[in-house]
Formats: C-alpha cells, sequence, structure tokens
C-alpha cells in the first residue's frame, strides 16, 4: 500500500480554490490564510467551531442548513457553532 504525504492547509486550499470545492474543517487557521494572508480562497469554507457529541453531528447540521435552503456557503466563510450561524463573503483572489 502507497501512503499519500499529509495535505497542509495551504496544499487544501489551494487544490479547493482550483476544483471550486467547499472545505469543511475544524481548524481555524483557514480564515487566517484567506483573509490575512490574501491565499487563493476555495468556493467556500465551512468552519465548525465546537467538538461534536457524535461523528454524524457535523453531518446532520449541514443537512438541516441545506433543507432549509436559506443559507448559501457558496462564496461564504461559515463558522458554525451549536445553535448559531455567522457568514462573511470570501473575495476570491486569482
Amino acid at each position: 500500500m502507497r501512503k499519500h504525504p499529509e495535505l497542509k492547509t495551504h496544499d487544501i486550499l489551494e487544490r479547493a480554490h482550483v476544483e471550486n470545492r467547499i472545505v469543511l474543517t475544524f481548524d481555524r487557521d483557514y480564515g487566517e490564510l484567506i483573509y490575512k494572508h490574501k491565499l487563493p480562497a476555495p468556493d467556500g469554507v465551512v468552519y465548525f467551531r465546537f467538538d461534536p457529541s457524535t461523528p454524524e453531528e457535523p453531518a446532520k447540521i449541514l443537512l438541516d442548513i441545506k433543507e432549509r435552503g436559506k443559507t448559501s456557503l457558496s462564496g461564504k466563510f461559515t463558522v458554525v457553532e451549536r445553535g448559531r450561524i455567522r457568514q462573511r463573503p470570501i473575495l476570491k483572489v486569482r
């Protein structure tokens, strides 16, 4: 079995930018890299700012957001806390 090198945060951002993807993360570094260091941004970032009580909890929250249909994750840096969602626009750097 071939081992894959661990991707670093900036590598993940670059790949998500190129592939126009939304990053789901528990890592707060993405906000600093996008806003402070102006690295190329993905289509969106969802930062879960809590420790999930079950592995399924983040997925359930995302499904709830999608089912409500009022919150778009595209073009936004979304911070998800229990009972609260905050968003900030992502300005794409090319």
